[in-house]
């Protein structure tokens, strides 16, 4: 199938690692071109020049309140244009709702809910119709996981802003999705398993309650991301969709 992706420009921030690069690749093997970022500005550039000359690594802090108008000039100004975003952060600190201290809600709401917030914001001002936000979720959306009260928390809020935005940003042609992954083999998932002192036994007990019975890859996760980001999906928004082989029972 041709998603219809090529040329079109995407950023992709917290694409360093993890899910974002996983997206960013898809993204490029298909033929766009991306701005991605992460915290620091050596380490972008050069996960940018690996994926090539369709890639510009860029630094920037999703919690920076001038992150988003930055990023989406260099779209303009390194690719000619604006097409989509795809906004993933680093997941939350875990623990439970006793260890999480008022620091560390209001840094990761900082990042992970407002920072996103203000990045739609800004990419649903300046799209075009055909346009598309993404966003890097988590199956806490729709069930609570045991030891990650912050993303229980903030994730929740942040697809309900997803889905309002959806109906606003409609009328203009204007697309808004939501990716909801559970245990894909990142560095994040890997350490999460290494929390409960076992992670091989943790792995083994998480992978027995999905229904494919492993681990997703991250190309997996970055192909369902891509299709979703791409004009193939032009008749999809406010939808949340688990990436997560059947590890949500639910219909």
């Amino acid at each position: 199938m041709d998603l219809g992706l090529k040329d079109r420009v995407y950023i992709v921030t917290g694409a360093t690692r993890g899910l974002g690069l996983a997206t960013a690749r898809e993204l490029i093997a298909d033929g766009a071109k991306t701005v991605i970022t992460g915290r620091d500005a050596d380490t972008a550039a050069a996960v940018a020049a690996d994926l090539g000359p369709n890639a510009v690594g860029v630094a920037a802090d999703n919690a920076d309140p001038e992150a988003a108008p930055r990023l989406i000039a260099t779209a303009r100004e390194r690719f000619g244009g604006f097409d989509g975003v795809l906004i993933s952060v680093g997941g939350p600190p875990a623990g439970l709702t006793a260890d999480i201290t008022d620091a560390q809600w209001q840094a990761a709401f900082d990042s992970v809910f407002l920072g996103a917030v203000r990045l739609a914001r800004t990419a649903a001002e300046q799209l075009p119709s055909g346009g598309v936000i993404g966003f890097v979720l988590s199956g806490s959306v729709r069930e609570p996981i045991p030891g990650l009260t912050v993303s229980n928390g903030l994730r929740p809020g942040l697809a309900g802003f997803a889905k309002s935005l959806s109906l606003e940003v409609g009328p203009r042609g204007i697309r808004v999705v939501g990716l909801l992954p559970a245990r894909i083999d990142t560095d994040r998932v890997r350490e999460l398993d290494s929390l409960s002192g076992d992670a091989d036994a943790a792995r083994e007990r998480n992978a027995a309650a999905i229904a494919l019975r492993r681990y997703g890859t991250p190309e997996e996760f970055g192909k369902a991301a891509a299709f979703l980001l791409s004009p193939a999906a032009s008749y999809l928004t406010g939808v949340m969709l688990p990436v997560d082989g059947g590890a949500l029972h639910n219909i």
